[in-house]
């Protein structure tokens, strides 16, 4: 296995990656190998790519032949968050592959790749969600500027969606946390899911 360092947007990416990792290698990734831009901080973000703090340690393993990806989501524009990204190669004389979830070719993030994930035998579940969702848009409130509600980030939808398969213990409830998920757990997530192929296909060219 080659070495390398994936750097991700945020701890829910964090925790995805490690038992996306473990399932298609059969190891835990390596002590630090899944990280934020910056290593230590409290806070991702894809813009934190672009300070010295993230800058300096891509060079570093450059320098040690340590592979460099780059895992970030694509948010609304994939093409436009691709070349902006890209054009830190440049910018910063840096070498790091890029890989822009859900699937490296539509807009969207991880709750989306997540969404697409699911146990089949849940998708009542998400098949619920989208008629509340609906439902949501037909309402208006004379009250509220504008009239029309918020619809819940998709974030909560992923929340949701563990808080109805999870018990009501306090245990059970920390297990609906980012940090805390098992996305190995084959009652909730498929790992093997066809969805995930473009991400598996690009994590085993990279490190194989």
């Amino acid at each position: 296995m080659k070495k390398f360092q994936i750097i991700v947007e945020g701890d829910a990416d964090i925790k995805f990656f490690k038992d996306y990792y473990h399932h298609l290698f059969h190891e835990k990734a390596p002590q630090g190998s899944i990280t934020l831009p910056i290593v230590g901080d409290k806070t991702g973000g894809y813009k934190k790519l672009f300070l010295e703090e993230a800058i300096n340690p891509l060079k570093e393993n450059n320098a040690y032949g340590i592979i460099n990806l780059v895992i970030f989501d694509a948010d609304k524009d994939i093409e436009a968050r691709r070349k902006e990204l890209l054009a830190i190669k440049e910018r910063f004389n840096v070498e790091f592959e890029l890989f822009l979830m859900p699937n490296n070719q539509d807009a969207g993030a991880l709750e989306d790749l997540l969404e697409n994930i699911i146990n089949p035998d849940n998708q009542p579940v998400m098949d619920c969600w989208q008629t509340y969702e609906g439902e949501l848009e037909k309402v208006r409130i004379p009250t509220k500027t504008p009239p029309t509600l918020t619809i819940p980030a998709k974030k909560t939808k992923i929340y949701a969606y563990l808080e109805t398969l999870l018990g009501e213990t306090r245990t059970q409830k920390e297990l609906i946390k980012d940090p805390n998920r098992n996305y190995e757990n084959t009652m909730h997530w498929n790992l093997d899911a066809e969805y995930l192929e473009p991400l598996k296909e690009f994590l085993k060219n990279k490190l194989d």
